[in-house]
């Protein structure tokens, strides 16, 4: 019965990781990409996603509540895991290493990311392109939504790998080797949309 429940609690922790957290973070970087056409484009695109129908709800069901599981049942994955990169040191090894220090970072990213824009919106500041350029203004938030951001996207594009293999997607060698080309050309791109994003508001 215990090997059954974590079986099924890897593999909802995997599926949550893509659909939906995949799908809302490529969404959300999109949307933070109109900042490279300029303050009134950004806010018309923020202000759009503000005005959806039922937007509380769906933050509840889409986001938050699969955020919190995701990031809950992945602190646990990664204080269960055994890294061996010491004595085996090879790029998969490596990969499912840093795939759990990314982890554990967003989620101190990503709490201190909602503080800064949705609590505050609570609180009557309007989340737009001046909120963000007076985040990104300061060199040290700067580099810590940087490295926010290259984690976030790593850790969706290495988690694609893993969603394939786990969900027998990928089962030959030869296709997980085209599944890792896969995720290094998607963590590529959503890093250079993400980043471009972030040096747009300053």
């Amino acid at each position: 019965m215990a090997e059954n429940r974590e079986y099924f609690n890897r593999r909802l922790h995997s599926l949550l990781g893509v659909i939906p957290i995949g799908i809302f973070l490529i969404q959300h970087l999109i949307v933070n990409h109109f900042a490279t056409r300029g303050p009134e484009a950004f806010n018309q695109a923020a202000h759009f996603m503000e005005s959806l129908p039922f937007r509380y709800a769906l933050e509840l069901l889409i986001i938050f509540i699969p955020i919190l599981y995701h990031a809950i049942y992945g602190i646990y994955i990664a204080m269960q895991a055994k890294n061996n990169t010491s004595r085996f040191g090879t790029f998969r090894n490596w990969m499912f290493r840093i795939q759990r220090w990314t982890g554990v970072f967003l989620l101190i990213f990503i709490s201190w990311h909602v503080w800064d824009t949705r609590i505050q919106a609570l609180f009557g500041h309007e989340v737009n392109y001046d909120m963000m350029a007076n985040i990104l203004q300061n060199p040290w938030m700067m580099a810590f939504y940087i490295v926010g951001i290259v984690s976030a996207t790593f850790h969706f594009a290495n988690g694609l790998w893993s969603f394939a293999v786990s969900w027998g997607i990928t089962v030959t060698p030869r296709s997980q080797q085209i599944m890792t080309y896969v995720s290094i050309i998607v963590f590529a791109a959503l890093t250079y949309v993400g980043v471009s994003a972030a040096f747009a508001f300053v």
